[in-house]
């Protein structure tokens, strides 16, 4: 399933702060390449920096393409980050189902109908800890949150072993639609999105 960013997406700031982010860890590979040559230097532990080095990278240009896979679709995606962070904070988990061109009506059953507009106070309290539509996944259609509840379809694919439920339903629902699938964990507090099968971690 196809994930393609929307063509005229533009968020400047954050794609220089990648293209910076990849040029300091270019500069820092040449100088552990040129350090080869001393046999008295171990550079395992530089490394291991460099790995974490690229991971929040990673991560910071997740940030990025799903800003640009949501702007298109929704006009409160600032409002879904501040939500993630808010729920990330707490350890809240929570799964919110974002609806791009591919409908949804034959995947997603049994939903509890909200018909607000979105906002990061209202998917904060759905999410709340011992609420009672804190287990299911949101719908959000445009600005709207359309319905909660939802039990969405386990992926069948290997994931990680630290990913729980929550993570396969995303995968598993990415894997039928062009849907962008929110996570965060209840364990850990980190935030994802599933598209097209895949799962991304994101630094918000």
């Amino acid at each position: 399933m196809g994930i393609g960013a929307d063509a005229d997406c533009d968020f400047a700031p954050m794609k220089e702060l990648v293209k910076r982010q990849l040029g300091d860890l270019i500069d820092r590979l040449k100088e552990i390449s040129v350090q080869l040559d001393r046999e008295d230097r171990c550079l395992l532990d530089q490394l291991e920096q460099t790995q974490s080095q690229f991971q929040r990278i990673r991560s910071t240009a997740a940030n990025f393409y799903l800003n640009c896979y949501l702007s298109p679709f929704t006009g409160k995606y600032a409002e879904l980050s501040v939500s993630l962070r808010h729920l990330a904070d707490r350890k809240y988990g929570a799964l919110i189902v974002v609806q791009r061109d591919d409908p949804l009506d034959e995947l997603l059953h049994n939903g509890v109908p909200i018909g607000a507009t979105v906002s990061h106070f209202l998917i904060e309290s759905i999410f709340q800890r011992g609420g009672p539509l804190h287990d299911g996944a949101v719908l959000v259609r445009n600005d709207t949150i359309v319905s909660a509840a939802y039990v969405l379809p386990l992926s069948s694919a290997p994931v990680h072993r630290t990913m729980g439920t929550r993570h396969r339903a995303a995968v598993g629902l990415s894997e039928k639609c062009d849907a962008i699938v929110l996570v965060v964990s209840e364990e850990t507090g980190n935030i994802s999105f599933a598209a097209g099968g895949r799962l991304y971690a994101v630094l918000l």
